[in-house]
């Protein structure tokens, strides 16, 4: 099946009159372009139409919809932070591939937080003693256990701890407080400013936001119920720190030694055979490709095998790399540590984090969804 479709095989398909099929991609449902082959036309895009089928066969019931929109469904609250639309990652309207040329996170978090020229005073943190990932949540839990929570305040007031709270952790991160961009400070903590102060600069810039992803969602909840901007930060650690976020790398990692003992071809193999997706490779959101990944990956040479293992995995399965790939390669070429990709990843989506929490706290509204019960019919259960 092609990857895009007619306009007449979309209607057939979903039994659409045109005012439909247009309003849908109008409404952001359906992607559409132009017909390479002939101008006047226009394609869209199979993954979409499959989509509209499926939700189709369910039905239109309340919980049918919520069950689905909670796993790469369809939008469930309104943010003006970041989409991804086009095949394209825009924060507040600007493709963050073009921010991530010239600026810094700095720069990006004051977008996000919509702050304007805010100016932040630098902090200096104290960090305790222990591993980088003992570091990183000590910190942040000192502070979300001490902060107050964010109810009654101002914005001014919220943007400084704002920008505290991003300090506190990238303090954590480099082992010591220190001033100058987040960078660059990375950087230097990790020897390796020569190459790594431009790339590390990109990263952040890529991977300050993605939309409503799980660590995102986590903070928004926790960010409901009036929640200091440190534990929202926390809430926000500890989703990412999972294998199927930003635990990703790791996964990543290990496919690399695998290819590095075995072979890259036996190491492929033995998952394609096993139907098991190849990390770092393809990502929902991006069926043409992640645009953080070929951005990241324009701005330097990856080590030989990771680049040996692309051409493979896109020769093989046609799928292209995705950020955590980018990422993990990145830190390849620079001979950072095992956790230097998610660390880069906490710094930079902590800025994220903290917008969500800023536009949470704003609209003063709870969420607390409902659970669909499923277990045994009430009352029927013997006790015990």
């Amino acid at each position: 099946m092609s990857d895009w479709l007619t306009a007449q095989e979309v209607m057939e398909q979903l039994r659409l009159k045109p005012q439909t099929l247009y309003a849908y991609v109008s409404r952001g449902l359906i992607e559409a372009r132009a017909d390479g082959a002939d101008s006047r036309r226009r394609l869209y895009r199979a993954a979409d139409i499959d989509r509209l089928k499926h939700r189709k066969a369910r039905g239109r019931r309340p919980a049918a919809i919520a069950e689905d929109a909670i796993s790469w469904g369809e939008p469930v609250l309104a943010s003006t932070i970041t989409t991804v639309a086009r095949g394209t990652l825009w924060y507040r309207g600007r493709d963050a591939a073009i921010l991530a040329e010239t600026g810094k996170l700095e720069d990006v978090a004051r977008l996000l937080w919509d702050c304007g020229t805010q100016r932040f005073p630098p902090l200096f943190t104290l960090v305790p003693d222990g591993t980088v990932l003992q570091r990183v949540f000590a910190v942040v839990g000192a502070r979300a256990a001490i902060d107050p929570a964010m109810a009654g305040r101002t914005k001014k007031a919220l943007y400084l701890e704002a920008a505290s709270v991003l300090d506190s952790l990238v303090d954590a991160i480099a082992g010591r407080p220190g001033q100058g961009p987040i960078h660059a400070r990375l950087a230097r903590a990790w020897g390796c400013e020569d190459e790594g102060a431009d790339l590390i600069r990109r990263a952040l810039v890529l991977l300050a936001d993605h939309e409503l992803n799980a660590s995102a969602f986590a903070v928004r909840v926790a960010a409901s119920t009036r929640a200091s901007l440190a534990a929202c930060v926390l809430t926000g650690l500890a989703a990412l720190s999972g294998p199927l976020h930003g635990g990703m790398a790791r996964r990543v990692l290990a496919l690399m030694r695998e290819a590095e003992r075995e072979g890259i071809q036996p190491a492929l193999a033995e998952r394609l055979a096993a139907g098991t997706a190849v990390p770092g490779f393809g990502h929902p959101l991006y069926p043409d490709g992640d645009p953080r990944a070929a951005a990241l990956l324009r701005a330097f040479q990856p080590p030989p095998l990771y680049a040996q293992l692309r051409s493979a995995v896109s020769a093989l399965t046609g799928e292209e790399p995705n950020i955590d790939f980018a990422l993990t390669a990145m830190a390849a070429r620079l001979r950072l540590t095992e956790e230097a990709p998610f660390l880069i990843f906490a710094a930079a989506r902590c800025a994220g984090w903290i917008a969500h929490a800023l536009e949470q706290n704003e609209t003063g509204r709870l969420i607390r969804p409902r659970a669909r019960y499923t277990g045994p019919e009430p009352g029927s259960a013997p006790f015990p």
